[in-house]
């Protein structure tokens, strides 16, 4: 069970080192890292109860939680802000852009 802490522990602080400059990938693959051991540890406490000393990690490692929230909010709205110019630049295209069938012919009529 230790050893479960120890390596949640280094993932944790690894990722909070980097938080301002990592992408959606790095935190993607933290979590489901975080996950496997999440389970682990789960398995490990069924077991044996946990002890005071882990307690007190894993409540150190929660504390981290919000920190890593935030920045998983910031890559969100990154994405959404992005989707939506798109979005925009797509209909500002198809407004431009003639609506007509190629085979068709323009007929000017005389005055």
């Amino acid at each position: 069970m230790d050893n479960c802490i120890l390596e949640l522990n280094k993932i944790t602080q690894d990722i909070i080192n980097r938080l301002d400059n990592c992408s959606y990938e790095e935190l993607n693959d933290f979590v489901e890292q975080r996950q496997i051991l999440i389970d682990q540890l789960e398995q490990h406490v069924k077991k044996q109860s946990i002890g005071v000393i882990q307690h007190h990690q894993l409540r150190e490692l929660l504390e981290t939680d919000p920190m890593i929230i935030t920045r998983m909010q910031q890559l969100k709205s990154e994405a959404a802000k992005w989707l939506q110019q798109r979005e925009q630049a797509k209909t500002q295209r198809n407004a431009y852009e003639a609506a007509y069938t190629p085979d068709s012919f323009l007929m000017d009529r005389k005055k």
